[in-house]
């Protein structure tokens, strides 16, 4: 699954309509209620706000709306890009300002779907990731060596007589960060790991 941390914004215009898609991070079903307001009071004057969205990591709240545009052709195609997209955890509001030109029904899914896609692929996107953290206590000497391992997140460090860190590492490399600390301190340690989840950009 995909995931956004930033609002994005796309623009389009179809035969003088001028669509207007923003793409909103939400967690619940009450959050995405009040980005949706705030979505049209900004855009008070539009002639539709038509919005869809998914929340949860297997996608479990799904809703869309038309609002006035007819039946199917604006909501759930909506709806049907951010699942081809693969996204959750976000609201896809389309503002339209109607050009003066009638786009039919198999023009407007086209219309409202392509405007999501195009949204989808301008974000930035995020997946989450399975995350390690541990506390270490070593010297100076090991702390230069260690601090040259690029894969590890030294999150906090505490200088004193000895240095304690707070890392952070993908649980990817729990098998080499092992391998590399047996090198570096010269013996088997145990590390208590404590397990958390965080997005990470998808590059």
């Amino acid at each position: 699954m995909y995931y956004i941390k930033e609002k994005t914004e796309n623009i389009i215009i179809i035969n003088k309509s001028k669509f207007i898609t923003t793409l909103i991070p939400v967690y619940n079903q009450e959050q995405a209620i009040e980005e949706l307001k705030k979505i049209k009071s900004l855009y008070n004057d539009a002639t539709h706000n038509c919005y869809a969205y998914i929340i949860g990591d297997n996608s479990e709240i799904q809703k869309c709306s038309d609002d006035g545009e007819p039946q199917k052709t604006a909501g759930f195609p909506m709806l049907d890009a951010l699942k081809k997209k693969n996204m959750t955890n976000v609201l896809a509001v389309v503002t339209r300002y109607f050009g003066g030109i009638l786009l039919g029904a198999s023009g407007l899914i086209r219309a409202y779907s392509t405007s999501v896609i195009e949204a989808c692929d301008k974000a930035t996107l995020y997946q989450k990731a399975l995350l390690l953290q541990f506390d270490l206590a070593i010297d100076y000497k090991e702390y230069n060596q260690i601090n040259k391992l690029s894969y590890l997140n030294i999150k906090d460090a505490v200088f004193n007589k000895d240095v304690v860190l707070n890392i952070e590492i993908d649980i990817k490399d729990k098998e080499r960060l092992l391998k590399d600390l047996n090198n570096i301190l010269k013996e088997n340690i145990t590390i208590n790991f404590n397990t958390t989840y965080s997005l990470k950009k998808i590059l």
